[in-house]
């Protein structure tokens, strides 16, 4: 079994939305194939958006700053416009090998200091796990939750 399903969302700077994946047996991964992000009012501020997907919640942990070497983090997006251009610049990164069977956590910032919500769309690539995949993803999920 593969199929796609998407998510699409205005998130407002600073917080965090919680995408619901987990089932009760968690036999069903997810893996990211596509990261978009968009201001809500293109051309008419400066912005400097990025917006990251984790595998837990990043509550009081939300800023601007990109870390590749934090393991929870799956995909990062960066979306820069200023108000006297029409030529914005966007650069998404997805960790493709990256598949989970949990929620994922989706944070906005802007580096610029505006406080406009800005928007996502996710595309997610859904797989049937086998019962030993199933729980090393759970486990390992588990085990970044306590740590």
């Amino acid at each position: 079994m593969s199929r796609r399903i998407s998510f699409k969302g205005k998130l407002a700077i600073g917080l965090e939305d919680r995408i619901k994946l987990s089932t009760l047996k968690g036999k069903i991964g997810y893996k990211i194939t596509k990261f978009k992000i968009y201001p809500t009012t293109p051309h008419t501020a400066d912005v400097a958006l990025v917006c990251k997907i984790f595998k837990k919640s990043q509550t009081g942990n939300i800023g601007p700053t990109v870390d590749f070497t934090d393991s929870d983090m799956i995909g990062v997006a960066s979306y820069e416009d200023k108000a006297s251009s029409n030529y914005p610049t966007h650069e998404t990164i997805v960790f493709d090998n990256e598949v989970t069977n949990q929620d994922i956590f989706v944070t906005m910032d802007d580096a610029d200091s505006n406080t406009t919500p800005a928007n996502y769309y996710i595309e997610l690539e859904a797989m049937s796990l086998s019962d030993i995949e199933a729980t090393k993803l759970t486990l390992q999920n588990l085990r970044t939750i306590v740590s």
